[in-house]
């Protein structure tokens, strides 16, 4: 059974249960809680309801940054490493 994590975020207190670890919880609640924050502070008066799918919509965009730069890399180590084989390939012939 998963153990159950406590969180804070805007200052009210969730209780988690997940299959990450507890660090992993915490670090994730800590993420979206200055998420939230970011938010606040940039934009005055929003509602809650405002607030939360603007920093859902930010991490969103942040999660899809971080997939294309990971796509990018993992092209760049397979074209590096092609590279690598044809030269090994034409100097062992």
């Amino acid at each position: 059974m998963e153990d159950e994590v406590r969180v804070k975020i805007q200052n009210r207190e969730f209780a988690i249960r997940g299959s990450d670890d507890r660090e992993q919880i915490l670090k994730a609640a800590a993420y979206v809680d200055n998420k939230l924050k970011e938010i606040r502070g940039s934009a005055k008066g929003l509602s809650d309801d405002k607030t939360a799918i603007l920093a859902a919509l930010d991490i969103a965009g942040d999660y899809f940054q971080l997939v294309k730069e990971k796509e990018d890399l993992v092209a760049e180590i397979n074209q590096r490493s092609k590279r690598l084989t044809q030269s090994l390939s034409f100097a062992l012939h």
